[in-house]
């Protein structure tokens, strides 16, 4: 096979070796010079679904440790269940990991590459009195098989002469009887306390079109089967695994064994599980077929798709993937984490802009009339070198409903009757006058505005207690604005066995405001772009729906920050 070193797009501060038990494994390896001290990893997604966050972080955790220890990452689709397989599924997946910012190079894979050698192995198999077809029914299989507790029973065909079996498996490779009519099976110990290891099946009839093998195949092998093979094949060093795994792990040596073929080392971890979220593909299946959401890549998801229309980072999901680890035993993140490092790395890079979402006009009474001013904004304070903007001040001007009361509260520091605010990067202005419809609807405050408080201007010293945004309404443009919540109300909506967890969809995790003020910078936005919209949160425009004739923001998190505070408590 064609190698080359992992090349990866990330980041230097990505490449710093992060300690976990997975690279002491490695380390160790190294020093003895197992593998004559290669390092060789693979991510094997199985093309039925969109890749998760959960994914996100093997991917950050096999391709890092192949670049890190220069070595190489294999993309290996296991591709060996036509009847939930999309060549969509495929193009997502490679999609979704060269935007994480990794490569495999030439080293694209799918276990279909390998049936022939895998049919070839299990002749192998069947030869040695080590593999047999079974024409015992699933509920039949299911029983014989026992229980943790019970051991297994034989069944009348597991005897079966190897000529018998040999002749069997072939017809069944041939298309000769139906779905469901034989399987093949290992042949284990019925005893054994593992029920991996209790006569596996290893190929079922499947009359089905593959996206890749067409119909030359009629049977199609198990993962259990083909996985340990296939990283053979590849000559995997290291193939790590999610923890429910492990129990299949004596299977997979056992195969190796009887094979006698290159043995891989096969690594557990824990898999990454966030609270209000949902993780299982045929859960996130069953939201997509059943339209509680617009689809895999609808921002409330946990797809990398998904995060990636929401406007989140690539940096900010290795970083999370980095921070959470590499653990022995399963554990639930906070979700607030992982919102807290996207914030960290958005404040960094995203510019500053204005946004009414809610607009309420205000008129400046003592302003000229056709007097427009330009002020001078910063993009972003943390970062010098993005420089600054142009806005425009008018007579007329657009604030957020929420930061104006007509009855304040106590400590309300925005704008009410007789009282005074500043306008970012502006003037201090004061409500005198509420103007309402027939049905007692605000809708329009009469202000004035104090000219020597201009922002910059010595006078502009003056302060006052509160300072909100604003856009000129002669210059706004209008856009969508879609406010993306949660999209389960509970912290483990899967977790409860006497409901579906479709009951803890949030009725309130998706919000569309039309008619929103944008200061007319955003004009210009295309596809995918992120900004702070002060005082809001960040924001990107939509990746699908945004275009030049109609702007669509999608807000990605909001500026509070749970989780800081939660760490420094």
């Amino acid at each position: 096979m064609h190698e080359e070193n992992i090349n990866s797009e990330t980041k230097e501060n990505d490449s710093i070796k992060p300690s976990n038990f997975i690279r002491d494994i490695i380390d160790e390896d190294l020093k003895i010079n197992k593998n004559e001290g290669r390092v060789h990893t693979r991510f094997p997604p199985e093309p039925n679904g969109y890749l998760h966050i959960g994914h996100a972080k093997s991917i950050c955790l096999n391709f890092g440790i192949a670049r890190d220890y220069k070595g190489f990452c294999n993309l290996r689709f296991d591709d060996t269940n036509p009847a939930k397989e999309e060549v969509e599924y495929v193009d997502s997946i490679k999609e979704d990991i060269k935007w994480l910012g990794f490569d495999w190079g030439e080293r694209e894979y799918y276990a279909s590459d390998y049936f022939y050698k895998l049919y070839d192995f299990a002749v192998q198999l069947i030869k040695q009195g080590d593999a047999y077809v079974d024409s015992c029914s699933s509920e039949e299989i299911k029983e014989l098989r026992g229980n943790p507790t019970e051991p297994g029973k034989e069944g009348p065909y597991r005897n079966r002469s190897v000529e018998e079996n040999l002749d069997l498996f072939e017809r069944m490779k041939n298309g000769e009887f139906p779905d469901g009519k034989h399987v093949l099976r290992a042949k284990g110990n019925l005893s054994s306390p593992n029920m991996n290891l209790r006569d596996s099946i290893m190929y079922r009839i499947r009359h089905a079109h593959h996206h890749r093998t067409g119909d030359k195949w009629c049977i199609y092998p198990m993962y259990d089967w083909a996985h340990g093979q296939s990283d053979s094949i590849e000559k995997i060093t290291h193939s790590i695994c999610t923890l429910e795994f492990e129990n299949h792990r004596p299977l997979y040596d056992w195969y190796i064994e009887k094979l006698g073929i290159y043995h891989p080392q096969q690594i557990e971890f824990a898999r990454l599980n966030l609270n209000y979220t949902i993780m299982s593909k045929r859960k996130l299946l069953e939201l997509v077929e059943g339209k509680f959401v617009a689809g895999w890549d609808d921002p409330r998801m946990p797809t990398i798709s998904a995060f990636r229309r929401r406007g989140y980072t690539p940096e900010s999901i290795r970083t999370f993937a980095e921070r959470v680890g590499v653990a022995k035993r399963d554990n639930i993140i906070d979700l607030a984490l992982l919102e807290h490092t996207l914030r960290e790395d958005l404040n960094k890079r995203a510019q500053r802009v204005m946004a009414v979402l809610r607009p309420l006009k205000v008129t400046i009474t003592n302003y000229p009339d056709n007097l427009v001013e330009e002020m001078d904004a910063v993009n972003n304070p943390e970062d010098d070198l993005m420089g600054s903007r142009t806005i425009y001040f008018s007579k007329e001007i657009y604030i957020e409903q929420d930061d104006f009361m007509e009855n304040p509260m106590k400590k309300f520091f925005r704008l009410s009757p007789g009282n005074e605010v500043r306008l970012r990067y502006a003037y201090i202005i004061k409500c005198d006058d509420v103007i309402k419809d027939e049905n007692g609807n605000i809708i329009e405050l009469k202000c004035s505005y104090d000219p020597e408080t201009k922002s910059g201007s010595t006078a502009s010293q003056r302060k006052v207690k509160g300072t909100i945004h604003w856009v000129s309404a002669k210059h706004a443009i209008e856009a969508e604005v879609r406010l993306y919540d949660r999209l389960f109300t509970d912290e483990d909506p899967g977790g409860h066995k006497d409901k579906d967890f479709k009951e803890f969809i949030n009725p309130l995790s998706l919000e569309i405001l039309s008619g929103c003020k944008l200061e007319p910078y955003l004009k210009d936005s295309n596809p995918g772009d992120r900004y702070q919209f002060e005082r809001l949160g960040y924001f990107c425009a939509d990746s699908k729906d945004s275009n030049k004739d109609k702007l669509v923001f999608n807000r990605t998190v909001t500026l509070k920050d749970t989780w800081a505070k939660i760490s420094k408590g």
